[in-house]
């Protein structure tokens, strides 16, 4: 058994379950499960942006409802939500799975949820160079669900914007306002 493994075993020992037919080869289950819940840790984010010319396209591109699973890092738990993921192109686009992708790379580790939005706002700003970045989250948290206040019903959403999207001027809001539509 390697390190993770034995960990596993040790907590299904802790939990006297150790003579459970059904958890014979669930400490090898669990390290392939966290191995991929903590994959975005290993994931290069520069190889998702593969690019192209916008061309004569300036308007705001919205991939919505991307489904987000990640792990709490404060207990260990996974909360479970949506993205909305948005830009408006300044010499570039990238293709639209990557958005996707950037998701799931900064997702799939130990995380809070206001991090990743943050993260990837901040990569499409760094690699794309938009004249705007933004990135809506609402999730369930099964950290509040499960134990502590117990609000089975609660959602929580947060937001990162940038570029345009924070401006105060007409254009600013003008882009804030399309991206809340869009999104509904």
């Amino acid at each position: 058994m390697n390190k993770i493994e034995q960990l596993a075993q040790e907590l299904i020992n802790w939990c006297g379950e150790q003579d459970n037919p059904g958890t014979k080869e669930t400490h090898k289950r669990f390290y392939k499960a966290w191995e991929f819940m903590t994959s975005g840790c290993r994931t290069d984010i520069v190889s998702l942006f593969t690019t192209f010319e916008k061309g004569d396209y300036d308007q705001m591109v919205l991939l919505k409802n991307i489904e987000l699973y990640s792990m709490c890092e404060h207990h260990l738990l996974p909360f479970i939500g949506k993205a909305h993921v948005a830009y408006i192109p300044g010499t570039k686009i990238v293709g639209i799975s990557k958005l996707a992708r950037l998701v799931d790379a900064y997702s799939r580790r130990l995380q809070i949820q206001e991090r990743i939005g943050e993260q990837v706002t901040q990569a499409l700003m760094d690699y794309l160079q938009p004249v705007g970045a933004a990135c809506i989250i609402e999730a369930q948290h099964l950290c509040m669900q499960m134990r502590g206040v117990k609000k089975q019903n609660s959602v929580m959403q947060t937001s990162s914007l940038k570029g345009v999207f924070l401006q105060q001027n007409e254009r600013g809001v003008a882009a804030r306002n399309e991206l809340m539509l869009m999104i509904k």
